[in-house]
């Protein structure tokens, strides 16, 4: 006989087999409570690279004494930043709202 908390079993058991642990290195971004798939994390990455080489040639600009080009490279750094915690939050979102449209007994 299904019950009521055999569904609410089975939709945990289910949530929690299909569930990826990917761990992001992620020096930037923290780590969210919802899963995310192999390409949000791949793509999360490559946007920290860039960031990183962006201060990294700022910090070398900066060395030889091109205070412009530190100042253009730090202010596009800083907005790729932005841009990453804005993306991240409305797919967080977008998540948060689709499994909230899913019935219980899926």
């Amino acid at each position: 006989m299904i019950t009521r908390s055999n569904l609410a079993e089975q939709l945990r058991e289910y949530q929690i087999r299909s569930k990826h642990d990917w761990a992001s290195v992620s020096f930037f971004s923290s780590t969210s409570n919802f899963a995310s798939s192999r390409v949000d994390i791949a793509i999360f990455v490559i946007w920290e690279l860039v960031i990183l080489a962006l201060l990294v040639f700022s910090a070398v600009s900066l060395y030889f004494g091109h205070l412009r080009l530190t100042f253009i490279l730090f202010c596009t750094t800083l907005l790729l930043l932005l841009c990453m915690k804005v993306t991240k939050k409305v797919r967080l979102a977008r998540k948060k709202k689709r499994r909230m449209l899913l019935p219980l007994s899926m």
